[in-house]
């Protein structure tokens, strides 16, 4: 399965993160990961044994971990599979309805943590994206700061 990239993360939220954590984001963003590796292999254990209440914990883990690194759409399956989850707890049932989602989780979570990851990695290039500010160091500013008019 394949997700867009763009729409995958709302950079503007992974920005503040980033902003907010400082020093600390490269290592919460690992914590992230290895939370986030344990969380849907256990969402997939639960769903396997068929266990709703299993699936609660780290389904309602992951979504706030995403959320706070702007990852939405892996947020809202995580938000899915909870909200299921509850409700079969309660209806004493099976989260069957939940299947779905759970095989559309482990693809969504890689490709969001690659892009999540892409973008902490302070030794990749940064281009700026096609139409957008084309400024920055090294690149020429006509008519800018340092420029005689």
């Amino acid at each position: 399965m394949s997700f867009e990239g763009s729409t995958l993360v709302d950079w503007t939220i992974f920005a503040q993160a980033r902003s907010e954590l400082g020093a600390g984001f490269v290592r919460i963003l690992g914590y992230f990961r290895e939370d986030g590796v344990k969380s849907v292999a256990a969402i997939e254990a639960a769903m396997r044994a068929a266990n709703a209440t299993a699936l609660v914990i780290p389904a309602h883990t992951l979504k706030g971990e995403a959320r706070q690194f702007g990852a939405e759409p892996l947020g809202d399956l995580a938000e899915q599979i909870e909200t299921i989850a509850r409700d079969c707890v309660e209806a004493h049932d099976t989260p069957d309805q939940a299947l779905e989602l759970v095989v559309k989780l482990r693809p969504c979570f890689e490709e969001t943590l690659t892009l999540l990851e892409r973008e902490a990695n302070p030794l990749i290039e940064r281009r700026p994206p096609p139409g957008g500010p084309g400024g920055g160091f090294g690149r020429r500013n006509p008519g800018g700061f340092g420029r005689a008019g």
